[in-house]
Order: structure tokens, then sequence, then C-alpha cells
């Protein structure tokens, strides 16, 4: 596997090697010894799963206590991706960055703690699985505005529709007024 820094250098790309033949294919999806070299943990407490539909937006959620790391991956369809540096100590404050990620790449994203994350589905459908570095505690769960002129996410809706949101993801809070880490 190759592991690629992204513009934010903490956000990494996990591209993985695909072994091929006439039966199908076969890649390592984790390796704690290859990730450990690569300053990535090698212990995650929760495994996350989600379906979702065409032009669903989800995020972007992050955890102000108990901070999770995220390591994404589609497994069904196509998402584009997103994390956004949202530690105010940071020379990356407010700063974002976003990747293609498909079960045909099967890439996979390292977000680390101190970074809030989203998706938003290209597909007809798309099913992601995470691993989390840290329980989920929905009284430490917060929202930023998926459409916050300030971050300037440049999603790649589809037909320029408004994307798919849950009622929590609608009411996200702008940077602005966000808590955020220190």
């Amino acid at each position: 596997m190759e592991i690629k820094p992204t513009r934010l250098a903490e956000v990494l790309l996990i591209e993985p090697k695909i072994y091929h033949d006439q039966r199908g294919s076969f890649l390592e999806l984790f390796h704690s010894q290859k990730f450990a070299v690569a300053g990535l943990p090698d212990h995650f407490v929760q495994d996350n799963y989600s379906t979702s539909c065409k032009g669903t937006l989800r995020g972007l959620h992050y955890q102000i206590h108990q901070a999770q790391g995220k390591l994404v991956q589609a497994v069904v369809g196509e998402i584009f991706d997103v994390a956004i540096d949202i530690r105010r100590s940071s020379t990356n404050f407010g700063r974002w960055v976003g990747v293609r990620l498909s079960a045909e790449n099967r890439h996979q994203l390292w977000i680390p703690p101190g970074f809030a994350h989203g998706f938003y589905v290209l597909s007809e459908r798309a099913e992601v699985l995470y691993k989390v570095t840290d329980y989920y505690a929905p009284e430490w769960e917060r929202t930023l505005l998926w459409n916050d002129p300030q971050l300037g996410i440049a999603w790649p809706l589809l037909d320029g529709t408004n994307p798919l949101l849950s009622q929590k993801d609608a009411s996200g809070k702008p940077l602005s007024e966000a808590e955020v880490y220190p």
C-alpha cells in the first residue's frame, strides 16, 4: 500500500495494492506495522457502516471531546470525502481537502482527530465503512454547516441541486460560530 499526504499533511490518502486474477481481486485494507511506520494508529475501537442514496450529504461532523480519528472507505459506489482542519492553533485552520473514494479505486482516507468530516454521494448508492479511534459520544457531537462560505468547499453537486440532508446536518453551524479545538 502507498500512504500519501494530501494538501493537508495530516490527512493521508491510502492507496492499496490490488492483486487481480481470473478469480477476482485481493488487497490489504489494514496492516498495523505499515500504518505505524506512517504514523497512523494501529488501534481502532469501533467500525461504522452507512448506506446512502445519490445526492446525500452526511456531515460535517466531529466530536469536541473524545475526538475521533477516522479511516474512511467506500465499499459500494463513490463518494466525495471531505476533511476540514478545525484546530484553531493550526496554520491550516479552516482549510479543507476533498478526495473521491470508490469501490473501484479502493482508496481510504485517514482523517485525524481535530478535523471535521463529511461526504457526498456521487453514485446511485454508496456504502461507507469507517473505523474510528474513539467511541461515538452523541453529547459531544457537533456539526459544521456544509455550505459555509468561509469554508468554501467545492462540493461536486450533481445537477447543481442541493444535497439530501438530515435535519441535524441542515442545522450545522458556520465555522465562525462553531465550537472548535484549541
